[in-house]
């Protein structure tokens, strides 16, 4: 009440509930009020074909924030840029982003960033008998057996490509 000059709880709680109609802020089970970051979002306009042409209306359906769409848990996770060719058939270029999270729990088949015999690298994590290994994505490379150590620090979640348009 004191903060927006009202007199009454009924004004604050009127103000309370079109905040959270609008999306500005949610409430937690306590109750307690929870912004909701509307930066950096963007309009969510419609889905477009990749296969046979089809007419395409233009609809607004929602916004989203490339951080949440993407971001999972925050605070686990980082960026890292791409180096090296060794993960082109899985999509992942020299440039990209990928968007990685901190984990004590890979599975067999994630593209993890991992130390292996003293060097990092970032590959898919494979399994052959009882010893785990590091497999590329491009057959010029040879999948990495370690000879002493094999840490996975992080799982790539996401990658993030930008496109140069041209003049």
């Amino acid at each position: 009440m004191e903060l927006v000059g009202f007199r009454s709880r009924h004004a604050v709680t009127r103000l309370v509930d079109r905040l959270v109609a609008e999306g500005l802020v949610t409430k937690d089970p306590q109750g307690k009020l929870i912004p909701r970051a509307r930066n950096g979002e963007v309009p969510l306009l419609g889905i477009v074909e990749a296969g046979f042409p089809s007419p395409a209306e233009e609809e607004l359906i929602d916004t989203m924030s490339l951080d949440e769409y993407l971001i999972e848990n925050k605070e686990a996770s980082y960026i890292l840029r791409v180096k090296g060719d060794s993960m082109i058939d899985a999509g992942i270029r020299e440039g990209d982003l990928v968007i990685v999270e901190r984990t004590n729990a890979p599975r067999v088949g994630d593209i993890v960033i991992a130390e292996v015999d003293g060097e990092w690298t970032m590959k898919y994590l494979r399994k052959r008998g009882d010893r785990l290994y590091l497999a590329p994505a491009n057959p010029r490379y040879k999948p990495i057996v370690p000879k002493e150590e094999l840490k996975v620090v992080a799982v790539v979640t996401a990658v993030v490509r930008k496109y140069q348009r041209r003049h």
